[in-house]
C-alpha cells in the first residue's frame, strides 16, 4: 500500500493508494448502492520502473481520467466497464470517477502488437515472450504477425510484476477466466489499434486490468482502472515509425529514458525530474489526448 499523501473528501473514506490513484469508499453507504461503489481519484503522481517519482506532472490526473472516459465510450461494445458516475466531490472533479467495486483479477493483461522494450529483451534471449514463440529474425519495433497476450502477475507496490505464461495464468485464475481475459484483451487491443491508426498513432502495446462483480460465484470480466493512456500504453507517431531502431514515444517512456540516461541505478532514491522533462512529458500526454479524442485540452 502506498504512503503517498491523499486528500480528505467529504462523504468518502480513504482506503488505499496505488502508484497513481487513490481509492475511497463511501463513508455513509446508505447514500450509494450499498457498498458496491468506490471513488477512484487519479493524482498527478508518475511512476517508472515500479517506483513513484518525487516530481508530479501537472494535469496528469485530469488527462488520464479524460482519456480513459473517452476510451470507455469507444470500446463500450467490446467490453463492459466499471464506470458508474462522474458525480464526484468538486475538489477532485475532472480527475475522479465513481466506479463499481470489483474483485480484481491478479493479472496485468498486456497485449503487444510490436516487439520492443522488455519483450525484445526476452525474445533475443529465448525466441519467445511469456511462452509465446515468435518468428526468427525480428528486430526492434517490428510489427508482430498477430497481437500476443503477455500477462504479468501483479506484485506488491514497489515490487516488480512478474511476466508469466498463459499456463501460469490458468493456474492463478482458472482456465475459463484466463481465456476470457486473453480474448477480451486482444479484442480491445485490435479495436483500439484501428482507432489509433485512423488518427496517425501506432499502439505498440498496452495493459488492461479487469475485475469481476463481488457477488459469490461471479466470474465475469469487467474492464477497470485506466484504459489506453500514456501511463498504460506505448504510443508512437505513425509518420515517425522506422522499424529497426527505438521509436520516439508519446508516453511515459520519455521519463524512463531520462532516468536511464541520468545514471539512476534503480535502487537509490529516484531523482527529481528537471522542469524541462516535466513540461515535455505533460506536452506528450496532452498531444495523445487531443490527437485521439479530437478535443482540445483545456
Amino acid at each position: 500500500m502506498s504512503t503517498a499523501p491523499h486528500e480528505n473528501l467529504p462523504g468518502w473514506t480513504h482506503i488505499f493508494s496505488g502508484k497513481v490513484r487513490d481509492v475511497y469508499a463511501p463513508t455513509d453507504v446508505s447514500q450509494f448502492s450499498g457498498s458496491d461503489t468506490i471513488l477512484m481519484v487519479a493524482s498527478d503522481r508518475v511512476s517508472a520502473f515500479d517506483h513513484v517519482l518525487p516530481t508530479p506532472i501537472p494535469d496528469k490526473g485530469r488527462i488520464l481520467t479524460a482519456l480513459s472516459l473517452w476510451w470507455f465510450e469507444q470500446l463500450a461494445d467490446v467490453s463492459e466497464n466499471h464506470l458508474v458516475s462522474l458525480d464526484v466531490p468538486e475538489q477532485v472533479a475532472g480527475r475522479a470517477m465513481i466506479t463499481r467495486r470489483l474483485s480484481m483479477y491478479p493479472i496485468e493483461c498486456v497485449v503487444r502488437g510490436y516487439i520492443t522494450g522488455s519483450s525484445l529483451h526476452d525474445y533475443r534471449h529465448t525466441g519467445a515472450v511469456c511462452g509465446v514463440k515468435l518468428p526468427e529474425g525480428l528486430d526492434e519495433a517490428e510489427q508482430l504477425p498477430e497481437p500476443i497476450f503477455t500477462p504479468a502477475a501483479k506484485a506488491e507496490l514497489g515490487e516488480h510484476d512478474e511476466n508469466i505464461t498463459f499456463a501460469q495464468t490458468i493456474d492463478k485464475v482458472g482456465e475459463h477466466a484466463a481465456r476470457s481475459l486473453r480474448d477480451r484483451s486482444i479484442a480491445l487491443y485490435r479495436r483500439a489499434s484501428e482507432i489509433c491508426a485512423s488518427r496517425g498513432i501506432i499502439l505498440a502495446d498496452t495493459k488492461f486490468e479487469f475485475g469481476s462483480r463481488v457477488d459469490p460465484g461471479s466470474h465475469d470480466v469487467i474492464l477497470a482502472d485506466e484504459v489506453l493512456t500514456p501511463d498504460s500504453s506505448r504510443f508512437w507517431r505513425a509518420q515517425d515509425y522506422r522499424p529497426g531502431v527505438p521509436q520516439p514515444s508519446l508516453d511515459k517512456q520519455f521519463i524512463r529514458n531520462w532516468l536511464l540516461d541520468s545514471g539512476w541505478d534503480g535502487h537509490a532514491d529516484v531523482p527529481e525530474l528537471p522542469d524541462e522533462v516535466v513540461e515535455r512529458t505533460r506536452e506528450r500526454y496532452i498531444q495523445v489526448y487531443e490527437t485521439l479524442s479530437g478535443r482540445r485540452w483545456q
